[in-house]
């Protein structure tokens, strides 16, 4: 009888607008099931297009070979996903999947191959106390981009007279991302500067996507200043930026004997590159960590063409001066002298101020602009998210203006 009374009660708060809750549960858990379907299908394209670049971006010896089995495995898994009516067929495809990736991981880097005469040498490092003695120091004599003198030499040099630490950005083209590398400065000896780079065979040529997928092999180039620098100001045509460090000297030899010890260690174990976890600039913060670096990690350490902002802000080059004269745009004049550097490279921070000038046409001169371009990509992503707000409970409405649907509507700004 109580069962009864409930029950017909229950009926009567139903039939009096009982149904605008369950309408309301159902309108939720349909978004749910919506938001879980399409967090599924973004999963499922990005394992698809993850497997079909690992397969055609192989080992196998052929390319013909590798592009049929890279269509047939994408066709199949949009088929196993999307158009078969078997439920069992997605999981067919995980495993599928599973197999590629053992086969991806399963793939070895290696030393033996017909490297470019750049990247031919892979630097030793001897460390005897306060000495170091470095082999396969690349100090090349450029005529042209691919025309030049190799010549690899051997450097001794004394840890107890680094003196300083410069940090160099090059751009090869406007945009988000560039190369850097580091420059130790010594006072009784040239500079020494290590670039971490890709190690590419002969007729390879970098790219960003193929470099995520075991196409190149990494290596530490250590070279004459001259050449690292000047190769790219010169010939490659590359804008070469240089900050000089507040680093101690203390910091810097810390720093440096990380990178001696990286340099043996990949000399003995080869490593593949990656573009987001094992490429130059992550690698830096990386060894500067070890080296007693204090920071979290920061977007700008993968979109490296705003490392200068990054420098300024973190208090690694000198805040006393405005952010334009922290920076020496390299010329190709800078390095015009065969043994040594141009005396305005070797100018500090402060005497820089006085000679450095905006550039007509460089818009990396004061790269302050970059920063107001992620304020107003903040402000329009801000934006979106209110018409998004707006356009969801303008939906609400005209469904049920005046029912409980328009308080569930006030959920969307929570």
């Amino acid at each position: 009888m109580a069962r009864a009374m409930f029950r017909l009660g229950e009926f009567n708060s139903v039939s009096k607008g009982g149904k605008e809750p369950l309408r309301s549960r159902s309108l939720l858990s349909r978004s749910l099931g919506w938001l879980i379907g399409g967090i599924w299908v973004v999963c499922q394209i990005v394992l698809i297009t993850w497997g079909t670049l690992a397969i055609y971006y192989s080992n196998l010896p052929w390319a013909a070979l590798r592009l049929t089995l890279a269509a047939a495995f994408a066709a199949f898994a949009v088929w196993a996903c999307w158009v078969s009516p078997r439920r069992g067929m997605s999981a067919v495809f995980l495993g599928l999947f599973f197999v590629v990736v053992v086969w991806w991981i399963s793939i070895p880097p290696s030393h033996d191959r017909p490297w470019r005469p750049e990247v031919a040498v892979m630097p030793r490092v001897i460390i005897d106390g306060d000495r170091v003695r470095i082999t396969g120091v690349r100090n090349f004599d450029y005529r042209s981009r691919n025309d030049f003198t190799v010549r690899y030499e051997e450097r001794e040099i004394r840890l107890s007279h680094l003196a300083a630490l410069d940090f160099f950005v090059s751009y090869w083209s406007d945009g988000l991302v560039g190369h850097t590398f580091l420059s130790f400065i010594f006072d009784d000896a040239p500079p020494l500067s290590i670039s971490i780079e890709t190690r590419p065979e002969v007729g390879e040529g970098f790219s960003p996507i193929a470099s995520m997928f075991k196409q190149f092999e990494l290596i530490y180039v250590v070279g004459d200043e001259r050449d690292l620098v000047r190769v790219r100001t010169n010939y490659r045509n590359e804008t070469v930026y240089l900050y000089r460090l507040n680093a101690s000297a203390s910091d810097a030899r810390r720093l440096l004997l990380v990178y001696l010890a990286r340099i043996n260690e990949l000399a003995d174990r080869p490593e593949w590159y990656h573009l987001l976890s094992n490429s130059c600039t992550i690698n830096i913060v990386r060894y500067a960590n070890a080296a007693g670096r204090v920071g979290r990690f920061d977007i700008r350490h993968l979109l490296n063409g705003l490392i200068d902002s990054y420098l300024y802000h973190s208090g690694r080059v000198d805040t006393t001066l405005r952010r334009r004269p922290m920076m020496r745009r390299i010329s190709r004049s800078a390095f015009a002298h065969p043994c040594r550097r141009s005396p305005t490279l070797l100018e500090g921070p402060k005497r820089r101020t006085q000679r450095n000038h905006r550039h007509k046409g460089d818009n990396r001169a004061n790269y302050g602009h970059l920063t107001c371009r992620a304020i107003k990509m903040a402000r329009a992503i801000c934006f979106l998210r209110v018409v998004q707000i707006k356009m969801a409970r303008a939906i609400c409405f005209a469904a049920d203006p005046i029912g409980p649907r328009a308080a569930v509507c006030g959920l969307v700004t929570a």
